[in-house]
């Protein structure tokens, strides 16, 4: 490798470490941990889980039912009403906004999305 491209890597590197270090990510992280390790959050999860399945299943064969839908976002609405998971949620989209803001920063140079460019997949 080129010293260059050491230099590129180990700019990614620090990039990723100080990405790491932001409160948004921290904060995403703990509430992340938050929501795994409550055992009522995860019963929600694995019901709202279940019935979009079911639901998912019923359209594939015609037979989704309104009734089925409501049944889903109900429970939809019942998870990310939860407080672990709702700031679970929002941790989440502050990190996003943060990512998003950072990948602005980066590609603003290139002339190309660096986030979406980045994964090497042609784009028509």
């Amino acid at each position: 490798m080129s010293v260059q491209t050491d230099r590129l890597e180990e700019l990614g590197s620090d990039l990723g470490e100080a990405i790491a270090a932001t409160p948004e990510y921290e904060a995403f992280e703990e509430t992340k941990a938050a929501v795994e390790n409550d055992d009522d959050v995860q019963a929600q999860i694995a019901t709202f889980q279940e019935l979009r399945e079911q639901y998912m299943q019923a359209r594939q064969t015609g037979d989704a039912s309104e009734a089925a839908l409501q049944k889903v976002q109900s429970a939809q609405q019942e998870l990310h009403s939860m407080p672990k998971m709702a700031a679970y949620l929002e941790a989440q989209e502050e990190l996003q906004e943060r990512l998003q803001s950072i990948n602005e920063a980066i590609s603003d140079p290139l002339a190309i999305d660096f986030g979406g460019e980045a994964g090497g997949c042609c784009h028509d």
